[in-house]
């Protein structure tokens, strides 16, 4: 049995310079992680499509600017995000 390949982990964003620049696996976990909650807790609590977070953190996808944007303001302030989120039936 062979074990499989290991993926490139995709940078979040391809114009940043090396410098600057972060994987978009390690941007995900790391603001879900923050929050203390496992992938299915988390893509329920923010309505994020549970596949999708899946597919960023395997290193299988990389998120769009919109979702990086909402990675963003979870992390600032997770608790508003998600009242907003069920202030809105999401």
């Amino acid at each position: 049995m062979s074990l499989p390949q290991p993926r490139p982990d995709l940078p979040a964003d391809d114009a940043a310079s090396p410098a600057e620049a972060i994987c978009a696996r390690a941007e995900v976990q790391r603001v879900r992680w923050l929050t203390g909650l496992s992938q299915d807790a988390f893509a329920r609590s923010f309505a994020i499509d549970p596949a999708a977070l899946r597919d960023v953190e395997a290193g299988r996808a990389r998120p769009n600017a919109a979702f990086r944007a909402y990675l963003k303001v979870i992390a600032r302030d997770p608790v508003s995000v998600r009242q907003a989120v069920v202030s809105a039936g999401l």
